[in-house]
């Protein structure tokens, strides 16, 4: 199944809270988005069904193996353009945080490649 922007920051969230806490609750995950507590649970509800978290029955949010993959390529497409924009181009932080999480979503499979590939030449570490 696959997710729309808003599903891919759901799962990226929850990685990002989950390197901090180590349980997390719909509630963790609605103040970090600052969002309503009820499009946390439709979220929840639809990335439970794709398979990509589980949810206890005391409320702790877990990411699925396959879950746990998805996020850690989303974090990884966020961090490298991050990277790029802030130490290539000279965009300041704020900015190249705001734009990435844009464009993390949208860029080609092969044009992100590219970019790992030159940002490896560079000498860049991917930050997970």
């Amino acid at each position: 199944m696959p997710l729309h922007e808003s599903g891919e920051d759901y799962l990226e969230t929850i990685y990002l809270l989950s390197k901090k806490k180590d349980f997390i609750r719909s509630i963790d995950i609605a103040t970090e988005l600052n969002y309503s507590k009820a499009s946390i649970s439709r979220a929840m509800k639809l990335l439970r069904e794709a398979g990509l978290i589980t949810m206890a029955e005391d409320g702790q949010i877990k990411l699925t193996k396959t879950g746990f993959q998805k996020a850690t390529d989303i974090y990884s497409r966020h961090t490298l353009i991050t990277d790029f924009f802030e130490k290539e181009l000279g965009v300041n932080p704020v900015t190249a945080e705001k734009d990435a999480c844009r464009i993390e979503h949208v860029i080609s499979e092969e044009t992100f490649l590219r970019l790992r590939s030159y940002m490896t030449e560079k000498g860049y570490e991917t930050r997970l």
